[in-house]
């Protein structure tokens, strides 16, 4: 059985992958014999797997879970070269990777019953438009709060993205960094479709003077509120519900302009048990398998709406939001620009932190010309828009780690930004000495 460097397979799981015949003896044998491997590769850790496999076989106990672990950026060469074996289905949050599967080519077009699943949350397609692959669960993006810290250091809650922007918050955000941090890129591109490319960067460089960054995952975002080092953290709800249900002291707001980070399935081209696959998807997007997805070991959002119907009032539905104008962030229309957006935040903003952090309260105390100059050269980044959304540049990045050409465009283009952004900070400070 194939492992992942990270999620280890429960013991259980792991004798599946070996195969139950050698180990139950000739009445097992004969009982193991008539269920078929639906084999499943995924990112979610055992604790999620394990209460969907339970209920599944349950339900299908014609069917046997096969779990592979694989995080999402070492899956695509096992769903491009499958084990003998095969692979019968993908699933895990990493919405790239299905759409890298489906214009290779690799994924099936689902023939299952989806009624009474939208496909969308507001602006957001969470479902293919094609059919190739379609959402299991959402996570919503937005701010954990340390209330008692807040109201130590006499702080308002933040309701939207600008207000990290802020310079009351300075010193008090954990920032997770959308280079290093897998979930964040849709993060940093919500305010850049909410207020524009030019005022969401401008945001972004005084919100990462105010901050922390935080290089490593979301739970990390959690540690630093929990541990009363910082008071706000951009973050996932599941993760902070994942934190608060263990005892830390933390709260969840879902700003104005909310977005989701979406996990997915799909049946595989070559799937080997295609009754199977198609079982299993059937059966996460059921009422059962959805119902499941609020479980406080998951602690998802479903994309079934009336699922929602049996939550407590106080459950986050991203559909009734959305009909409020709080879902408008359109994650299909910029999904390519992502990993480009990753490494233009690195760049630009958190390598420089530190020259962000001292220039930008000076720039905000110095009236005039020179002010507004020093402002203006702290807050523009050095790619348009237009060129952020050119097709070669964006794959140059979503490709870089697989290609030694796609790397070296990206590594250029890096370069560049970070000679021009260094340019503009020196230009800043002289014009502050000035001052």
């Amino acid at each position: 059985m194939l492992k992942s460097s990270i999620h280890k397979p429960s013991r259980r799981t792991f004798v599946k992958g070996l195969g139950l015949l050698a180990l139950a003896g000739p009445a097992g044998a004969t009982r193991a014999a008539q269920r078929r491997d639906v084999v499943v590769v995924t990112s979610y850790p055992d604790e999620v797997v394990s209460r969907f496999e339970a209920a599944f076989e349950k339900a299908y106990p014609d069917w046997r879970l096969r779990i592979v672990w694989h995080m999402p950026y070492d899956a695509l060469p096992t769903l491009r070269h499958p084990s003998p074996e095969g692979v019968d289905v993908y699933w895990t949050p990493s919405p790239p990777n299905f759409a890298i599967l489906k214009r290779e080519g690799l994924l099936r077009k689902l023939d299952i019953d989806r009624s009474g699943l939208p496909g969308r949350i507001g602006n957001t397609l969470i479902d293919d438009p094609d059919g190739y692959y379609t959402a299991t669960e959402t996570a919503a993006y937005g701010f954990a709060v340390n209330l008692a810290y807040l109201k130590a250091h006499e702080l308002p809650e933040p309701t939207d993205w600008m207000d990290l922007a802020d310079p009351r918050y300075a010193g008090h955000i954990a920032l997770p960094n959308p280079g290093k941090v897998g979930f964040a890129p849709p993060m940093a591109d919500i305010p850049l479709q909410a207020y524009g490319w030019e005022k969401g960067w401008a945001m972004w460089s005084a919100a990462t003077a105010n901050s922390s960054l935080v290089n490593a995952g979301g739970t990390f975002v959690s540690d630093e509120l929990s541990s009363g080092r910082h008071g706000i953290g951009p973050s996932i709800d599941f993760f902070v519900a994942a934190a608060i249900a263990k005892g830390a002291p933390l709260r969840f707001i879902y700003p104005k302009h909310g977005g989701v980070h979406s996990g997915q399935v799909a049946i595989m081209a070559a799937a080997h048990n295609l009754d199977g696959a198609r079982a299993f998807v059937s059966f996460l997007q059921s009422d059962a398998g959805q119902k499941l997805v609020t479980h406080p070991d998951v602690r998802k959002l479903p994309v079934r709406p009336s699922v929602y119907a049996g939550l407590d009032a106080g459950y986050h539905n991203p559909f009734v939001a959305a009909e409020a104008g709080g879902y408008e962030y359109d994650g299909e229309r910029t999904r390519g620009r992502l990993p480009l957006i990753a490494a233009l935040f690195d760049t630009v903003l958190a390598q420089p932190r530190d020259k962000l952090t001292a220039l930008w309260p000076k720039a905000r105390a110095t009236s005039g010309e020179r002010g507004e100059q020093a402002r203006q050269l702290l807050s523009t980044v050095p790619v348009s828009e237009a060129d952020a959304n050119r097709p070669d540049w964006q794959q140059a990045f979503a490709n870089r780690r697989d290609d030694a050409k796609a790397e070296a465009v990206a590594a250029a283009l890096e370069q560049q930004w970070a000679s021009e952004v260094n340019a503009r900070l020196a230009r800043a400070s002289q014009l502050l000495e000035q001052a």
